[in-house]
């Protein structure tokens, strides 16, 4: 490993301070569990690394806050897994942590890292960006609010300028509408998705007043399906509305080949977990 600095701020606002924007070697750490493997492998060698683990306490809190969930960016995957806010307003969140990598790596990973990490594979951005998530940016120039989707720009790119840091999350409360998160893996359950997908849906009566399903891991990043969102809105849901959106899900993103399967194999798992991320919504979703 290529020896580097480590500073340790006490405050977000020292721990910008020390961030370079013109030097991509220095980098913010909070959980470390992606950025050491890079480093570790060679992938990237950094001159430089500013730990976050000493600034404000608030960062790393949890808190309901009337029809809003807000998260500190420094709060861990376990701590939100436990958090009896989230099980109150986001029970999506909750549901879905379970099969989230694993224990070991829960307990050290935090919920900004792993947004700012702009990886396709992660599950908590297609459940945030599911349930209307926005985020609040701190850099140099002051604060900035974000939509969640709007955060990811591309494969493992985000828009943070290499000065700024995800301060907090703030997700509307779930209430009554119903929710499925679907992650398919083709090794453990906890493993790397081969796709997933998220929908959260607002129903009256049997028809959905509006929509929002995402889809990652067989994509780029995390991608909001438009052409599904519309066909399920103002609908009453059957089998054959269920296949159209499948197939409209198939065709609508650019799917990705990896090791985990080829473009075919997970166009065809789109076109599946597309229908049964809805149908699981109506049916179980609304439960906490």
């Amino acid at each position: 490993m290529t020896p580097f600095d480590l500073a340790e701020p006490t405050s977000l606002a020292e721990a910008i301070k020390l961030l370079d924007p013109d030097d991509a070697t220095v980098r913010p750490l909070a959980g470390g569990t992606a950025l050491m493997l890079m480093i570790k492998a060679g992938v990237f060698r950094p001159s430089k690394l500013v730990s976050l683990r000493l600034v404000e306490p608030k960062y790393s809190r949890i808190v309901g806050d009337g029809d809003r969930l807000r998260i500190g960016a420094l709060s861990t995957l376990s701590l939100l897994e436990r958090a009896v806010e989230v099980r109150t307003h986001a029970p999506l969140i909750t549901r879905t942590l379970s099969r989230l990598a694993n224990v070991r790596v829960r307990n050290v990973a935090t919920v900004g890292g792993a947004l700012a990490h702009g990886d396709p594979h992660m599950d908590l951005p297609p459940v945030l960006i599911a349930l209307g998530a926005t985020i609040t940016i701190v850099g140099a120039n002051g604060e900035r609010s974000l939509r969640l989707e709007d955060l990811f720009s591309g494969y493992y790119e985000t828009v943070l300028e290499k000065n700024e840091l995800i301060a907090e999350v703030q997700v509307p409360s779930q209430g009554g509408k119903r929710a499925a998160y679907i992650k398919v893996t083709t090794g453990s359950a906890d493993d790397w998705p081969a796709l997933c997908v998220a929908a959260v849906l607002e129903v009256q009566g049997k028809v959905v007043q509006s929509a929002r399903v995402v889809a990652s891991a067989a994509t780029a990043k995390a991608t909001r399906l438009a052409a599904v969102e519309t066909m399920l809105a103002g609908a009453a849901i059957d089998a054959p509305l269920l296949a159209r959106a499948g197939d409209a899900a198939a065709e609508e993103v650019e799917i990705l080949p990896d090791i985990r399967g080829s473009v075919a194999y997970k166009r065809e798992l789109m076109r599946v977990c597309v229908r049964r991320a809805v149908r699981q919504a109506l049916e179980e979703g609304g439960r906490n």
